[in-house]
């Protein structure tokens, strides 16, 4: 597994409508160990691991993932705002949640972790043939005699450097930036130099940070909003994630065809945003009533191509469409807000319409919608497993595993092939399933030679048989032995799991 995402119970002491979430710290953390023991096992080299929890016990959970994973392999922690608005009816008002990440190893991880998209406002008013630019501050702090000559406005007006600092270039420096055309004074020609960068010249993508704002990945209320538009008059998911901090998670941590798992499935929305960006995917859900109304229908439309919200569809976005550029360091999204508010402002008053102050305003903030891309036309497919019941129970007391009341019957069949990687063969009257040219026989009870030689009777020439039986009776081996065919008995469970208490330290 390439990539492991989980969002498991965050033990805040309430009962939410689809699992139970109020365990005391010390089971809830060891319920955590023994997942996360299994977890690294399943990890890639190169994996990293991604848990989702807020503040009741990220902070015992940093302590347990650095046990597990060691804390050499910590990556980073991020911070997620899932939500902008303020609960003034709490004594503080609990706005993120945190992501710790950890790899199976450091070293490869700095390698493997894709950067993202590097997004800016480039613009360009005056035509420049190397396209879409932006400006950069021309000022460097502190004072060098050298750097602080005046500069010449293409309006006349002289200006010097701010207060407290100087240009970042010498003299001749600036005059080969100007010669380039790599200078800009504002639409007017009146502004303070600032440093044309082309957007040909600028890296596209970028290292992510930690903190992830809800204008970038979603929040909670965007979240919720995914889900009740998939399944509308059914009441929402207590605590669904949006598809965008699933994207930016998975864009991170893997590249197409690469695995990802997420045991605490939920509404299912790894699964749904793994299948959207070409990953692999294998998801858990405990809930067979969460499973049902969230996590199964939800896939079904993300292949039939009926889910056409969260990454499906890119938001649509503004573009600058001012004559003149838009005002210098205003985005073409802080553009639209200001018009809707100034629209607000003077909705009611007709003179404030038509000044021209007003419209010279509305004029310099002009954007223009682009209409989102299509990410997402539905296809592939997956297949749903559902767990058995235990046939096979370990005691630590005695560092042995033992089989349970329900280890019986077509049950136990199933179980003791699936451990012993044989296929089923359910139409074959003298063996329970295959694996390659050996057979194997399943015996509830006794394995004797009378069953032995009744089996033998029918095993194909060439062909070895692999008896698996509760009890076995010692001449039964001998039997098995000689005929010589690489046949052989294991008891079931004690050779199937031969545990014991250093074996589990090793594990």
């Amino acid at each position: 597994v390439k990539c492991i995402y989980i969002d498991p119970p965050f033990n805040t002491a309430q009962t939410f409508a689809n699992y139970e979430d109020n365990l005391e710290h010390s089971v809830w953390l060891t319920m955590m160990r023994d997942r996360l023991l299994h977890l690294r096992d399943l990890l890639s080299e190169d994996g990293s691991i991604w848990v989702h929890l807020d503040h009741v016990e990220n902070h015992r959970m940093r302590a347990l993932l650095d046990e597990v994973f060691g804390s050499g392999n910590f990556v980073a922690e991020f911070a997620w705002q899932k939500r902008t608005s303020k609960s003034n009816d709490a004594d503080v008002s609990i706005s993120h949640d945190t992501i710790s990440c950890y790899s199976k190893n450091r070293a490869i991880i700095r390698k493997t972790f894709n950067k993202i998209p590097f997004t800016a406002n480039f613009i360009n008013p005056d035509n420049d043939p190397r396209g879409p630019w932006k400006t950069a501050p021309f000022a460097a702090p502190g004072h060098r005699p050298n750097m602080e000559y005046p500069i010449t406005l293409p309006s006349g007006r002289v200006v010097r450097p701010p207060a407290g600092r100087c240009w970042p270039r010498p003299l001749e420096g600036y005059e080969a930036l100007l010669e380039d055309g790599r200078i800009w004074f504002g639409p007017k020609g009146d502004a303070a130099p600032q440093v044309k960068r082309f957007e040909s010249e600028i890296e596209s993508t970028v290292v992510p940070d930690t903190f992830w704002s809800a204008d970038s990945v979603g929040s909670t209320t965007s979240a919720k909003k995914e889900i009740q538009a998939l399944f509308p008059g059914v009441e929402a998911f207590s605590t669904p994630k949006p598809e965008r901090l699933l994207e930016r998670i998975i864009h991170i941590a893997t590249n197409p065809g690469d695995v990802v798992l997420d045991v605490f499935a939920g509404s299912g929305t790894t699964a749904a945003v793994a299948q959207k960006m070409g990953r692999r995917w294998v998801t858990c859900e405990l809930v067979e009533e969460t499973f049902n109304r969230f996590t199964r229908p939800r896939l079904e439309k993300v292949v039939n191509n009926e889910d056409q919200g969260g990454i499906t569809l890119q938001k649509e976005e503004r573009a600058d469409a001012a004559e003149d550029g838009l005002p210098e360091g205003l985005t073409p999204e802080e553009a639209q807000k200001f018009t809707s508010l100034l629209n607000k402002t003077i909705k009611n008053d007709d003179e404030l319409k038509k000044n021209p102050a007003v419209k010279q305003l509305k004029t310099m903030t002009k954007t223009t919608s682009v209409k989102g891309v299509v990410n997402w036309r539905g296809g592939g497919g997956f297949r749903v497993a559902h767990l058995e019941p235990a046939c096979f129970s370990y005691d630590p007391e005695v560092a042995l595993t033992t089989l349970t009341e329900l280890a019986t019957g077509e049950l136990l069949v199933r179980s003791v092939a699936a451990q012993l990687r044989f296929a089923l063969t359910p139409k074959d009257f003298h063996f329970d399933g295959k694996r390659g040219r050996e057979h194997l026989v399943v015996v509830e009870g006794v394995l004797d030679e009378e069953k032995v030689g009744e089996v033998m009777a029918h095993l194909p020439e060439g062909h070895s048989a692999l008896f698996a039986a509760t009890v076995v009776d010692d001449s039964a081996r001998k039997h098995v032995r000689s005929f010589k065919n690489g046949s052989r008995v294991v008891h079931v469970p004690l050779e199937i799991f031969p545990y014991s208490d250093t074996a589990e330290e090793e594990k």
